[in-house]
């Protein structure tokens, strides 16, 4: 095992807890101020990728000698990418436009080691929501789990009532690939 600091460059409970799952705890948490907004015509699955690239790089320039992992969260629905839901309307669109639909959830990856090296990885999970009544929409709005969530839900609580099917990574779609975030970190020597 290394003695240089490992940092997690985000802010988010989950991929907290997820790490822990993995017997990884870092030593620093330092949420990266970057722009999250998409390129014209980029897709959903670029977007992760870089957005996880630039938080890790950002909160890395600021911490030398430190490794630092970086990771972000879109889903896509086609090539459209669906937003952080920050309010009860923008939930609602989501919530209706994913009902009874399958869509992608893509997960970036990004490690940089104290050499200012970089790994990266993305993963792809498919997932099929039921076909939603209004009045389950309400339910879940009323629920406020959506806040602050890719896409509106989050599969972990709630709405995992309302998922048909899931191909792939369960925790790439709570906000961190497990399989692959250990992959990397073991490479490092950061976990066993």
């Amino acid at each position: 095992m290394t003695a240089a600091p490992f940092i997690l460059a985000s802010a988010s409970p989950r991929r907290k807890a997820l790490l822990a799952l993995i017997g990884v705890q870092p030593d620093n948490i330092i949420a990266a101020d970057i722009d999250e907004t998409a390129r014209a015509g980029e897709p959903p699955r670029d977007l992760a990728l870089r957005l996880a690239r630039e938080k890790a790089q950002a909160v890395a320039g600021a911490n030398a000698g430190a490794f630092v992992l970086g990771a972000d969260t879109v889903v896509g629905c086609g090539r459209r990418i669906l937003p952080k839901a920050e309010d009860t309307q923008t939930a609602r669109e989501c919530l209706t436009l994913l009902s009874g639909r399958a869509h992608r959830v893509f997960s970036g990856v990004a490690l940089v080691r104290p050499d200012a090296s970089i790994s990266t990885r993305i993963v792809e999970t498919r997932v099929k929501v039921r076909r939603l009544e209004p009045y389950a929409i309400e339910e879940y709005i009323a629920s406020d789990e959506w806040n602050g969530k890719a896409g509106g839900y989050a599969i972990q609580g709630l709405f995992a009532k309302h998922i048909v099917m899931i191909i792939g990574s369960h925790p790439n779609v709570v906000g961190l690939p497990l399989y692959e975030t250990a992959n990397l970190l073991k490479g490092a020597g950061l976990c066993k």
